[in-house]
């Protein structure tokens, strides 16, 4: 039998998806899961929604990731 370990990040997605959607075009999301360079762009650059919006449907697939390249917990 193959065992095996699943890396997970200590963010949660649920967590990540509230920070999103209270503050999502200001980069709250990715402050939380450590991308504090993304957080800045998108804090800068809020009003153009294009990335909050690609954001999102990362976060509701499970395919939004921390700043280690972990995917984060359920």
């Amino acid at each position: 039998m193959d065992n095996y370990v699943t890396i997970t990040s200590d963010r949660n997605k649920k967590v990540a998806f509230w920070c999103y959607v209270l503050g999502g075009f200001l980069g709250i999301h990715q402050f939380y899961v450590g991308n504090i360079g993304k957080g800045i762009l998108y804090f800068v650059t809020g009003l153009f929604m294009i990335g909050w919006f690609i954001d999102i449907i990362k976060i509701a697939t499970g395919c939004f990731r921390d700043n280690t390249g972990a995917p984060l917990r359920k």
